[in-house]
């Protein structure tokens, strides 16, 4: 009998606390997404479908759904709800494209990235993230995403081209490779510029021309390169 009820009460919390997380994610959707101007459909559903507290350390999970990013470990964070919205929506993704994120830290962005799109493939130069991330990810049923652990300055050139490529870590020049791996006609949004003035920057490629808007200031973990060069 003790048995049965203590397997009752631990059902009973896991649900609790389960529950608990969806009224967070409402109100994040809501008073941080909705009410700043994210109105994608596509971005609103894949948000309010990922389980951000299962991407933060263990004792972070209840700080999951504020408005702030979280450190994740290894001198890395992920980033605050409304910048992985606003840098998913303004890519206008849509079901068939194929992107490249680099950057994966917990694996987040990833999946909230997998929830919209065909394909994602995705790049992590700190190898204790990588390896989590690719876990996360896996527990969770996003088959759709492939994680590398390396340099990602340079990169996928074996899945080029892409529609869509994301970097989440600031730099102070665009690398080429990510411009020549992306499709005629897609788009890359990465943070842009000296550590203390860093801007979002919307890339378009359209007819071989790139074109570069700065769309929003923002603060970003430096990215990171690999002297020793790329790992599979």
């Amino acid at each position: 009998m003790f048995k049965i009820l203590f397997l009752i009460s631990f059902v009973f919390n896991i649900g609790h606390a389960q529950s608990d997380y969806n009224k967070k994610r409402d109100v994040m959707i809501s008073n941080q997404l909705v009410a700043r101007g994210i109105k994608d459909p596509a971005t609103l559903i894949a948000m309010r479908k990922v389980p951000r507290e299962q991407f933060v350390p263990e004792n972070m999970k209840q700080y999951a759904y504020q408005d702030n990013p979280l450190h994740i470990g290894s001198g890395q964070t992920i980033s605050q709800p409304y910048i992985v919205a606003f840098m998913t929506q303004i890519l206008q993704l849509e079901s068939r494209d194929k992107v490249l994120e680099i950057g994966t830290g917990s694996g987040y962005q990833a999946a909230v990235l997998a929830e919209i799109v065909k394909t994602v493939y995705t790049i992590e130069i700190v190898e204790e993230l990588g390896v989590s991330a690719k876990k996360t990810l896996k527990e969770l049923g996003y088959d759709n995403v492939t994680v590398r652990i390396g340099d990602g300055y340079n990169g996928w050139k074996e899945h080029e081209p892409f529609d869509a490529i994301i970097v989440t870590a600031g730099i102070e020049t665009i690398p080429q490779p990510l411009l020549d791996q992306l499709v005629d006609g897609g788009r890359m949004i990465i943070p842009v510029g000296p550590s203390n003035r860093r801007n979002l920057v919307l890339v378009t490629k359209k007819n071989g021309k790139i074109k570069m808007k700065k769309v929003l200031p923002v603060r970003f973990v430096p990215f990171v390169r690999d002297k020793k060069g790329d790992q599979e």
